[in-house]
């Protein structure tokens, strides 16, 4: 089986210049900083989220309804933000995006109803869609130019900030109130903003000429369904995501009689897991390839949540949540890279976008077939899924393999 990581690329730097290597190297250490950003700004309004409730008076009913509009915007966005990649370039528009992001957390405490917090929702959530997409279209061009398979530092990068994010936030709340909290992350995003994105804006993206995209060409219908393919990967890892977010915490205490402290741990032991299976991401590509690593991590993941969810003990199931942030981890990076090395920005919107959908499918998901059934098989759902994305890597072995 063929090593998915090769390939082949045109660093910056012409003939007699000795600048690529230390420019890729500022380039990959910027992005990194806007990766763990975007976790540390999510992560900061996430843990607000209940204060902000109780300032707008809204029902949990009419909160869902307004957290929507980060949804709705993220979606809305992540389809346009490809053609601006293409238009403009991945670097300006994440350096704009993350800027726009700085801004947009500070209105949600300025908000007194749930209708008004929706629609400043919208705009977070635009901003949120727009720099994934593209800081993970300028991170395809760096992965290709390093020949490396380093793009799951970059969404390790992401969990360590969010993980950031949230300890700072659960410190601060008792001292300081939503608009004083969310006012000093718009100033730390802006300066951050402002800092790495000069590097951004100083260098281009670098240029690879291995892929249809890059020259100019239209994708034919074999290279759109592989793209097509990714994405679908994409959502079955992410619904797991979302799916353990909201319900991992409710099945250890309801299900098994855990403390409260003890279920907060379950989700915590997830991240944490898929935090350092990010870090050893690169050396795991290295080792293993993409295929192998796609296989491996989807049917590490789904025993995994076959543990935490049928396990007849707590300290099972916390094991079983940890194998599964273990299994998932590399594999939504993965397949935002593939579709992004065979389509450009246009892949990693498609792969993103579908990516995303798959997290906010989960919780409702999760949700309805456990009033029809129980949560633990509702749970089983995200290893049916997870054993789904290693089928459909493994199935698409040999072509995306003639394609590097």
């Amino acid at each position: 089986m063929p090593l998915l990581n090769k390939v082949r690329t045109a660093a910056p730097g012409g003939p007699g210049e000795n600048t690529a290597v230390p420019s890729l190297s500022r380039l990959r250490t910027a992005l990194t900083v806007f990766f763990a950003l975007d976790g540390f700004l999510f992560a900061g309004w996430v843990v607000r989220i209940p204060a902000i409730k109780q300032q707008t008076g809204a029902s949990a009913g009419e909160l869902g309804l307004a957290l929507l509009g980060v949804s709705a915007g993220a979606v809305v966005t992540m389809v346009l933000t490809g053609r601006l990649c293409r238009r403009f370039g991945s670097h300006p528009v994440t350096v704009v995006c993350g800027a726009l992001m700085a801004l947009a957390i500070a209105l949600p405490p300025q908000t007194h109803s749930a209708l008004a917090l929706g629609l400043v929702l919208l705009a977070f959530g635009a901003a949120y869609g727009g720099i994934n997409v593209a800081m993970n279209s300028a991170a395809v061009d760096l992965v290709a130019a390093l020949r490396r398979p380093v793009m799951p530092s970059f969404h390790a990068a992401f969990s360590l900030g969010g993980m950031v994010g949230a300890g700072v936030g659960a410190l601060v709340a008792s001292t300081f109130s939503p608009t004083a909290h969310l006012l000093a992350l718009t100033g730390v995003g802006l300066v951050v903003t402002a800092l790495a994105g000069r590097v951004l804006l100083r260098h281009p993206a670098p240029v690879h000429a291995s892929t249809p995209h890059t020259q100019g060409r239209r994708l034919d219908g074999r290279a759109r369904r592989l793209v097509l393919l990714f994405g679908v990967i994409a959502l079955c890892t992410a619904y797991g995501e979302g799916a353990m977010a909201d319900w991992g915490a409710l099945h250890l205490e309801q299900d098994l009689s855990a403390a409260p402290g003890v279920a907060a741990v379950g989700y915590s032991l997830f991240a944490l897991a898929m935090t350092a299976g990010r870090l050893s991401g690169t050396a795991l590509l290295e080792r293993l390839g993409q295929t192998r690593t796609l296989v491996a991590g989807g049917l590490t993941a789904s025993a995994g949540m076959l543990l935490g969810a049928l396990a007849p003990t707590v300290w099972l199931a916390l094991a079983g949540f940890a194998v599964m942030g273990l299994g998932l981890a590399n594999i939504f990076p993965v397949a935002v890279a593939r579709a992004g090395a065979l389509a450009g920005p246009g892949g990693v919107a498609a792969a993103s976008t579908l990516g995303y959908g798959g997290m906010l499918l989960g919780p409702p998901a999760i949700g309805l077939l456990a009033e029809w059934s129980s949560l633990p098989v509702a749970l089983t759902t995200v290893a049916v899924l997870a054993a789904g994305a290693a089928l459909i890597g493994y199935t698409a072995r040999h072509a995306t393999a003639s394609q590097t």
